[in-house]
């Protein structure tokens, strides 16, 4: 809190009383408090208050602590799922005792929720949670997710066969079939397809990190002296990006010769897809 006294022309003493604070941009501001201290002190409490933790008993304070604690080390795609999943969870539990969460409790949730499939991935996140949870302290509870039934999921078994692959193909921009050719060729996910750079070209071998299993593997270009179908395509796309006076390193890019994003990918897949209809 700031005082500020200024003498009037009567020769009376006037004082004001100001909050040291920062705007949205972090500047500094003052926020006039009034003349009456004890007033200026209620506000000033008021303003300068911090928002108070939730008891260290509650999911509420669990999830706060996973959330600043946990999720931001982890991957950009997998931060956003669990804080798809963590929004829920605080929907259900977030005023609950941590230690009234029940096997049963649990239950009841993944049974009520409509959503079978993700209420498995909460109750997965929620069961991490619970690790950490013993581990600060927070419960000396056995983790209440541990050998509990999950909601039957059936896998995705849909393949694209050539007829649709070569009809999306022939809607899609030179990028894109950049992109589905390297995915072809390598078996890799997209994600990892729009990572791979000139760089992971090494010694007859394309280098793929695996964003997902954080595997490093190793494809061959040539099979003895004979070149595969994937060193060709690298041939052929590096001409391309040469001729085309792209300097980026990533070997899928836009045609203004930037990288690719996740999201520009999926647009130009989605509209080659509608083209068809």
């Amino acid at each position: 809190m700031i005082r500020r006294t200024r003498k009037r022309k009567g020769g009376t003493v006037w004082t004001g009383y100001y909050y040291n604070g920062r705007d949205a941009d972090g500047n500094r501001v003052e926020i006039p408090l009034g003349g009456d201290l004890d007033e200026a002190k209620i506000e000033w409490a008021r303003l300068d208050r911090k928002a108070t933790p939730k008891p260290a008993h509650l999911m509420g304070r669990l999830f706060d602590d996973y959330e600043s604690k946990v999720i931001p080390t982890l991957k950009p795609g997998t931060q956003n799922d669990y804080q798809k999943g963590l929004k829920q969870l605080r929907n259900a539990f977030e005023s609950a005792p941590i230690d009234a969460i029940t096997p049963q409790v649990i239950a009841q949730y993944r049974d009520a929720r409509t959503a079978k499939v993700r209420a498995n991935r909460e109750i997965a996140l929620l069961s991490t949670m619970f690790t950490f949870a013993r581990e600060w302290g927070m419960t000396e509870k056995a983790n209440p997710c541990f050998g509990l039934r999950r909601n039957k999921e059936t896998p995705r078994d849909y393949y694209a066969g050539d007829v649709v692959w070569k009809a999306v193909y022939a809607q899609a921009p030179q990028e894109l079939k950049d992109a589905m050719d390297l995915a072809y060729l390598t078996g890799q996910r997209p994600a990892d397809v729009l990572k791979a750079s000139t760089n992971d070209i090494n010694n007859g071998f394309l280098m793929v990190g695996q964003g997902k299993t954080e595997k490093r593997l190793r494809i061959q270009l040539y099979n003895g002296s004979t070149a595969t179908d994937l060193n060709t395509f690298l041939g052929e796309l590096l001409d391309r990006k040469a001729i085309a006076g792209t300097r980026s390193s990533n070997l899928i890019t836009n045609q203004a010769g930037l990288r690719m994003s996740y999201n520009m990918l999926r647009n130009r897949w989605d509209e080659a897809r509608e083209r068809l209809q």
